[in-house]
């Protein structure tokens, strides 16, 4: 998903990737500004809080609108009811560096979030569906989640119809990195006993 406002060229993704930078607010702000209103005339507009920037996210299309549906039956369908909630584009909070992130798909510990979003301490597994935003989500978002401290960390990439799978979080990067294709097997480290192919998730 890229991201409009001030541009900024990445040499190292060999893309160009657009967000905001004009100013940055604590999450305390930002969640203050939500419950006044302030966004509530931006229609359907998607914006996400990363790093103390308010970020606004272009509308997905419906290639990744199908994968997300697939990841979320297969995510109820295997996501045991009494201890995982799937959450889907709604926020996670990471108060320690001024971000709420809305992954495509989330597990969580289930619990009533009525009061607050999870934060990564609550987090399971996040998925995110990569089509033009792969380099932010395998860069700048990877990141993120690793120095939240984010466990299993799964990228779509509609692409190359592969999953890249990140584990073992440390000092802001992770430590493992597995890309799967086809009918090979991922099991989340949340439930060892759960499949997903990646085939699942394109056409046959």
């Amino acid at each position: 998903m890229r991201h409009k406002g001030v541009f900024r060229e990445n040499s190292n993704a060999g893309e160009n990737v657009i967000m905001s930078s004009i100013a940055h607010f604590s999450l305390a702000q930002y969640d203050s500004m939500i419950e006044r209103g302030v966004f509530g005339s931006r229609g359907r507009q998607r914006l996400e809080f990363i790093r103390g920037e308010v970020r606004e996210m272009t509308p997905i299309g419906s290639r990744h609108e199908e994968v997300v549906d697939r990841l979320n039956v297969w995510s109820v369908e295997n996501a045991r009811r009494t201890a995982i909630r799937v959450r889907i584009q709604n926020s996670i909070g990471v108060p320690e560096l001024e971000s709420a992130p809305e992954p495509d798909v989330a597990w969580v510990v289930e619990r009533d979030y009525s009061e607050a979003r999870p934060t990564a301490a609550d987090v399971l597994l996040i998925i995110e569906v990569a089509d033009s935003s792969l380099a932010y989500d395998t860069g700048e978002k990877a990141g993120l989640y690793a120095a939240a401290g984010v466990a299993d960390y799964w990228v779509v990439d509609i692409a190359h119809r592969s999953i890249e799978v990140r584990r073992d979080p440390a000092a802001g990067r992770y430590r493992t990195l597995n890309t799967y294709a086809g009918i090979d097997e991922i099991h989340p480290l949340a439930a060892p006993d759960v499949t997903l192919r990646p085939a699942l998730l394109w056409d046959s």
